[in-house]
């Protein structure tokens, strides 16, 4: 019964699991507003066949964070927030033109080498200081890898928000990143209908990780499970660079 709400080639196994990844990604990036992305990508590339990682990573993410977005609205800073979608249509518009000509095992190097870049270094200074540039670039590299939460989030830190109004802020610029790039993976031929049902039960299941992630906020120590979240993510990027150079 459940295999005919799936994708094809996708088992109920692995279905369970993506469910699973997609609770815990965002019960990740609410308790530490950032790595949930990240994470969610680097499972799904080692389970989702690679012609469709890209498209629906970003059409999960858009639901996951536009929730966030719409529940935090009256804190968000629209001024940067504008500024930001300009520069994301010129980046997604330019990775538009490139992405259909990647081979899938450039896609798996690729999300790998950039999950371990996204734990281990920090974004140029001045990519925390324009939300033009910002969003170009960050859309742009969207279309080929992912999750580029990591700098958009070096971004909204640098405008020195509050609490509030940084998760609103960075959950409506990642939406807005990600609706540009649905859009255009639709524009360039990606069927979504085969996935679309699966998509909303994954973000139901990062719904249902939100809030949890809520509930038990105050009881998780940072240090120990940042430090466990990036070895998890290094592990996880290794098994994709493998994947990429020898296809098994």
């Amino acid at each position: 019964m459940l295999a005919a709400f799936l994708p094809p080639d996708l088992s109920p196994g692995v279905a369970l699991v993506l469910l699973a990844a997609s609770l815990v990604a965002s019960f990740i990036t609410i308790a530490f507003g950032i790595g949930g992305g990240v994470l969610l990508l680097a499972v799904m590339a080692i389970l989702v066949p690679p012609a469709m990682l890209i498209p629906v990573h970003g059409l999960v993410q858009f639901g996951s964070n536009v929730g966030r977005a719409v529940y935090m609205f009256r804190y968000v800073s629209w001024r940067d927030t504008w500024v930001f979608t300009i520069g994301s249509f010129v980046g997604v518009a330019a990775g538009g033109a490139l992405v259909v000509n990647l081979p899938p095992a450039m896609v798996q190097i690729g999300v790998g080498l950039f999950v371990i870049w996204s734990v281990f270094v920090s974004p140029p200074a001045w990519l925390r200081r324009f939300a033009l540039v910002t969003g170009a670039i960050s859309s742009f590299l969207t279309m080929f890898f992912g999750a580029t939460g990591v700098f958009v989030a070096s971004f909204t830190k640098s405008l020195r928000l509050d609490r509030h109004a940084h998760v609103a802020t960075h959950g409506t610029l990642m939406s807005v990143q990600h609706l540009l790039k649905t859009l255009m993976f639709g524009f360039l031929g990606f069927a979504f209908g085969p996935w679309l049902a699966f998509c909303v039960a994954m973000i139901v299941a990062g719904a249902v990780g939100t809030l949890l992630g809520r509930l038990v906020l105050d009881r998780i120590t940072d240090s120990r499970f940042r430090i466990a979240l990036d070895v998890i993510l290094v592990l996880l990027s290794a098994r994709l660079i493998w994947q990429g150079v020898f296809g098994s």
